[in-house]
């Protein structure tokens, strides 16, 4: 087996070279013309003039070979419903709804906006999307429908795919009554809605001339089989939007072909699962993770990909494991914070179960904690192998890589650079390489690697904004601190910008605190993250109301509507766990909020410089407010 160092040298001095080699492990209806164009950087082109299809190198390439083997097993301890989907009837299922998505007027280079829960019917659409060359973009089932509407404007569907409900420790929760809102808030709503009903809300109305049920239109249709589109490499193959420092969601955009290679390789190379092998990802489909490692990475790799629907302390704290027991899990991909909650549950839910044939777990979206990991490493006897990724790389960009050269695991780092990655920490501002155990912004020198972002969805001055404007060289900013050591491990210490991270899920402050602004009584708003032992952070809220006199009622019942008004506009997800009222927010004498001493303060930490204060009692109000002398 070949070393990690030889094979990362070769990839990052050699990309054309490797990566050629690499592009061998799908199919390509046409090869590719050139491996790599990047004649205008940061922009580059993998594969260029190569045509090829997600959906046929996940599904029919593997018919002959493994069409009776297990392709999905979908459980949802939610309904009680497990259904077990086979290659072949994969196959069928995806042509069935890409003819619903055909008769619905969807074609090449159409956007389908998908909002649904961890259910079949969402990988069938995603699949049955890549088929026809549409764009999917699947938005996190139960987000409010303020921000749905901001996703649907953006994307411009032709389509919005739903499931009626979806539901959360039994109790049920209506996606109709958000979709329609959404749709009456966007600007450019679909003409059609395409809804996929379980029975869990059946008494909501449908809009006339809009509303399609699938049942009766695949009834309609009969088991049709629709023709692969081979499209080129770098069409866009799906949109995923993450939060952005100015409120305004950012549609990350994918391609076909380099996304393609990227899956197969870090199947083999990274999660160490072969053809016929299970994965177990608990993440929502909605995410970069589900994206990558529930749908499209086993299932290119012809593994089984195990789907669900449910908490993982509901029926019990075991049911993880009874499921890795049951399908026989080989690699699983979950969170720290969902590690974080069995944490407080006996051990012995876990131990009384036969993971004989579990090897890894995978943990990812947020910082791995040492308590947290030395307590699933004993508890499990497996390895536990942290990785860093983002939205925007699309698989993992710091990892160890079990397939190819397993590295001893050290508690808190994720590892060292994938392969292709051209990563390094370097100074704020100048950009220069800083030194090992010493803080740095974490960047990657382009070109990126197969199966990163190529843009911005229709905003290529975002695109460079966002990620290549922060530095004179033209480098790609994580936005995270991070240290290296003097062995090459690479350490995440937190963001540098206004995103914050909650149990895994990327929250710009500005978008809470444009929610917490609409409320009547707020004058000015300062949203926060702090750290927090489940979720690894949580959203705070330090406000002033525009009746400086407010007694403590109205106080109190002013922090109530902000909260409210937060879950209205994106979600539970997005409560702040805290609301202080304050008589003023402290800020420079230019008028800037001064977040990080607010974070600071609030973490029992020192504000750092105060010497731009403009008003010192702004921040003994803070004080007073945290409890703090």
């Amino acid at each position: 087996m070949s070393s990690y160092e030889e094979v990362y040298r070769r990839s990052i001095e050699q990309p054309e070279a490797f990566w050629a080699e690499e592009a061998r492990a799908i199919h390509w209806h046409r090869p590719p013309d050139r491996i790599l164009d990047d004649a205008d950087p940061p922009f580059r082109k993998w594969f260029a003039g190569g045509q090829t299809n997600l959906c046929y190198n996940a599904v029919d390439r593997h018919l002959e070979a493994r069409g009776d083997q297990l392709a999905l097993a979908a459980v949802s301890t939610e309904t009680g419903v497990a259904r077990e989907v086979t290659y072949r009837e994969l196959h069928r299922e995806v042509n069935a709804f890409a003819a619903a998505l055909l008769r619905l007027d969807v074609g090449r280079g159409d956007r389908v906006v998908i909002y649904m829960p961890n259910m079949a019917e969402a990988v069938f659409a995603m699949l049955a999307c890549a088929r026809i060359g549409a764009i999917h973009s699947v938005v996190f089932g139960g987000f409010a429908a303020h921000n749905l509407a901001l996703r649907i404007d953006d994307a411009e569907p032709k389509l919005l795919v739903c499931a009626d409900a979806g539901s959360r420790s039994g109790r049920i929760i209506p996606y109709k009554p958000l979709v329609d809102e959404a749709c009456a808030r966007a600007q450019s709503p679909p003409p059609h809605v395409l809804i996929v009903s379980r029975g869990l809300d059946p008494a909501q109305p449908r809009v006339a001339g809009r509303d399609v049920d699938y049942a009766e239109l695949r009834a309609q249709l009969g088991d049709a089989e629709v023709p692969v589109a081979w499209l080129e490499s770098n069409e866009p193959s799906y949109l995923l939007y993450t939060s952005g420092t100015t409120g305004r969601p950012k549609g990350v955009q994918r391609d076909v072909g380099g996304y393609a290679v990227a899956m197969a390789q870090s199947m083999r190379t990274i999660f160490d699962c072969a053809p016929g092998e299970v994965m177990f990802s608990t993440s929502d489909v909605g995410w970069a993770v589900g994206h990558s490692y529930n749908v499209y990475g086993p299932l290119i790799g012809g593994c089984t990909s195990l789907l669900y629907e449910g908490l993982p302390v509901n029926p019990d704290p075991g049911i993880w494991w009874s499921l890795c027991e049951r399908y026989g899990v080989r690699t699983m991909f979950s969170s720290p914070t969902a590690i974080r909650v069995l944490k407080k549950h006996d051990a012995a839910y876990l131990r009384e179960r036969d993971l004989s044939k579990l090897r890894y777990l995978f943990l990812a979206g947020e910082p791995l904690d040492e308590p947290t990991a030395q307590w699933i490493t004993e508890a499990l006897g497996k390895p536990v192998i942290d990785n860093y990724w983002q939205t925007e790389t699309g698989w993992p960009a710091l990892t160890l890589m079990p397939g190819l050269d397993m590295k001893p695991v050290r508690f808190g780092s994720p590892g060292f650079p994938n392969l292709g990655y051209r990563m390094k920490v370097v100074r704020e501002g100048s950009g220069e390489t800083v030194g090992p155990n010493e803080k740095g912004v974490l960047v990657i020198e382009p070109p990126l690697p197969p199966g990163c972002m190529t843009t911005v969805w229709r905003d290529d001055r975002r695109f460079l904004d966002s990620y290549f404007s922060h530095f004179d060289e033209l480098l790609y900013s994580s936005l995270d601190w991070a240290v290296r050591d003097e062995d090459g491990y690479t350490f995440i210490l937190g963001r540098t910008d206004d995103v914050i991270n909650v149990a895994g899920h990327r929250l710009g402050t500005r978008e809470i605190e444009e929610a917490v602004s609409s409320c009547p009584a707020v004058a000015e708003a300062a949203v926060i993250g702090v750290a927090d032992e489940l979720k690894g952070q949580v959203p705070i809220v330090f406000a002033t109301l525009r009746d400086p006199k407010a007694d403590a009622a109205a106080r109190e019942q002013a922090a109530r509507d902000m909260q409210r008004a937060v879950d209205a506009s994106l979600g539970a997800v997005a409560r702040p766990s805290r609301v202080y009222v304050v008589g003023a927010l402290p800020k420079t004498r230019s008028g800037k909020l001064l977040r990080r001493s607010l974070q600071a303060l609030a973490q029992g930490q020192d504000p750092g410089d105060l010497s731009t204060l403009d008003d010192p009692g702004a921040l003994e109000e803070v004080k007073r407010a945290l409890g703090n002398p």
